[in-house]
């Protein structure tokens, strides 16, 4: 039976990395107990609150049905999380704290897009030297499709660069957004704020609504070379379509860090286009990241144990 002093915390993670040392010592009076997350679910185990893999596990039911009430999500999208096994348990996530390498790598996507890296780097004598029709992003276009706390960060590091900014939303203008430049505008209707974009950003969460949203129609939209940057989710971009419109030369170049399949297939169509840039979803890495992911929960932790409201609650509904 559990002491009335400790609070139980089940562990429901693929791997051994939580907790660290750091947060034991946080909490010392919390018994973080490791449950298996496939097959049977001891007889003994038994907790309040649960952080779990942000996926569907071969036990997640069972686990749940141990006493918990709150459930912690390890990761910032929930699209592959089992809303059916929540009941009336309360789910909250990691939302956005890796949102700072995630913007890094867009940024770094568009400035090689412009200056044509590292097809610019040479080996040998080229036809030219020191001409060159490389682009800017000075008075360059840029459209967001979705703008949480990625697309804002991602928006605040592209204002020095001189870009013309707009963001749709479901709501259209958020009204104030600290840190945001002068001049950004918003909208609710994504053909119109995509026809004139350079570089279109998809930042939004996985839902229904938005489940294939980038399909035929919406690249059609788009200006002809428009390019396209995913560090969303690999559904929210009908696949066929982008190779269609690619095919076509209408988009000119895709940036992905998400496809579906993940993992992809040897063989993908996409892993060998000329006008295709994948990374392995891997934006939001950088030394810090997993230590992040764990403080989201901890510190969620924290507000449970004395009391307050928790952040980043998941709106089952709306499906983020």
């Amino acid at each position: 039976m559990d002491s009335p002093d400790r609070t139980p915390v089940l562990v429901h993670l693929w791997g051994e990395h939580f907790p660290s040392d750091a947060i034991r010592a946080r909490f010392p009076t919390v018994d973080f107990i490791p449950v298996p997350t496939d097959g049977p679910v001891p007889d003994e185990v038994s907790g309040v609150a649960c952080i779990t893999q942000a996926a569907l596990t071969g036990n997640l039911k069972e686990v749940l049905e141990r006493g918990v009430t709150w459930v912690h999500a390890l990761g910032q999208g929930v699209d592959h999380f089992p809303f059916d096994q929540l009941g009336d348990r309360t789910l909250t996530c990691a939302r956005g704290v890796n949102a700072v390498p995630i913007a890094e790598w867009v940024v770094a996507m568009l400035l090689t897009a412009v200056k044509q890296l590292p097809d610019r780097w040479v080996t040998e004598p080229p036809r030219h030297w020191v001409l060159a029709d490389l682009g800017t992003l000075d008075g360059a276009t840029v459209a967001f499709i979705g703008f949480g706390s990625i697309n804002r960060a991602v928006a605040r590091r592209l204002a020095p660069f001189g870009c013309q900014m707009m963001a749709v939303t479901r709501s259209g203008d958020p009204g104030p957004v600290p840190g945001m430049p002068d001049g950004m505008t918003f909208s609710t209707d994504v053909r119109a704020a995509v026809a004139d974009a350079d570089h279109v950003v998809v930042g939004a969460p996985l839902t229904p609504a938005t489940e294939g949203m980038v399909d035929d129609g919406l690249l059609a939209a788009m200006k002809p070379g428009a390019h396209l940057v995913n560090i969303a989710r690999g559904r929210i971009v009908d696949q066929d379509s982008l190779r269609r419109s690619l095919d076509a030369d209408h988009l000119g170049l895709a940036s992905l860090d998400v496809c579906d399949p993940e993992p992809l297939p040897a063989g993908h169509w996409l892993y060998d286009h000329p006008k295709v840039r994948l990374s392995p979803h891997v934006s939001w890495a950088d030394p810090g990241a997993i230590e992040r992911l764990h403080a989201a929960f901890a510190d969620n932790l924290e507000r449970w144990l004395a009391g307050q409201p928790l952040v980043d609650v998941v709106d089952v509904e709306a499906g983020y």
